[in-house]
């Protein structure tokens, strides 16, 4: 079972395939599992990694509390153990702050961040008003409807009732993960990085909108922005297919430019 050493705490990850690196990061309700429709679709390609944060899947999950500042210290862990350069991360909802954080951590090892229905994190006053006002609307609606649109629930019960089974095989809540944005990466920040940053975000998304995610976009030079039509927030398990696409023609667009260099 591989495992990283993140500060004194097991990491449980996966790597598959062969080819440029892409590593995907989890949000609140997933694990290394969760990514199962991508794995299979882009390891013939590209190297897919895994990875478990702390109180998730597989990693240690003994701690009494969790704090999500010690994040991006698990993936950088997976980075260093696997000796990645020149990787995409590719977060999900609070994934992507973890994600985006381990990035500018190790810009030596990572090229590009995918901040997926998710802003990363970024310390902005305009964008933390703009995500405050979406959220205020899709608390109004049960947790399910925010992550996975209704048509999908009637006609796929059983991809549905397997989403949400899979986080039962965490320690960790959503409620226990404080610290997530505090004291976040300036626009600033991330441009003097190096690290390119592209937001993909589903046009149907109920916990951050499209002309939220937009402007985060316009407001970062030089990032790249992907809209996939009717997808919801939980993309990579309701619509696999565009997801995997978007992911990969960002995976070949991100690092074209250093290829050629």
């Amino acid at each position: 079972m591989p495992l990283a050493d993140s500060d004194g705490t097991s990491i449980y990850y996966e790597r598959h395939g062969s080819g440029p690196a892409i590593l995907f990061v989890h949000g609140s309700g997933g694990h290394h599992a969760a990514w199962w429709q991508q794995v299979a679709a882009l390891r013939e390609e590209f190297t897919v990694v895994t990875v478990d944060l702390r109180g998730f899947g597989n990693s240690d999950s003994s701690m009494p509390e969790f704090d999500g500042q010690d994040f991006p210290g698990d993936v950088v862990a997976v980075l260093d153990q696997e000796d990645l350069t020149d990787a995409m991360l590719v977060g999900q909802s609070i994934g992507s702050v973890a994600a985006l954080r381990a990035g500018l951590l190790r810009p030596e090892r990572v090229g590009s961040v995918v901040l997926g229905h998710s802003l990363g994190g970024i310390s902005h006053p305009e964008l933390k008003e703009l995500a405050a006002t979406d959220r205020a609307e899709a608390v109004k609606l049960p947790v399910i409807d925010r992550l996975l649109t209704r048509r999908f629930q009637r006609e796929r019960a059983d991809l549905t009732f397997l989403f949400q089974q899979m986080g039962t095989f965490n320690v960790a809540r959503m409620q226990d993960l404080r610290n997530l944005d505090t004291n976040g990466p300036s626009l600033e920040e991330i441009q003097a990085s190096g690290v390119r940053v592209a937001f993909l975000a589903g046009e149907k998304d109920a916990v951050l909108s499209v002309k939220t995610v937009t402007r985060a976009h316009e407001l970062l030079p030089g990032s790249h922005l992907e809209i996939v039509p009717g997808a919801p927030h939980s993309m990579y398990w309701e619509t696999p297919g565009p997801y995997n696409a978007a992911v990969a023609r960002l995976r070949r667009t991100l690092t074209a430019p250093k290829e050629a260099a």
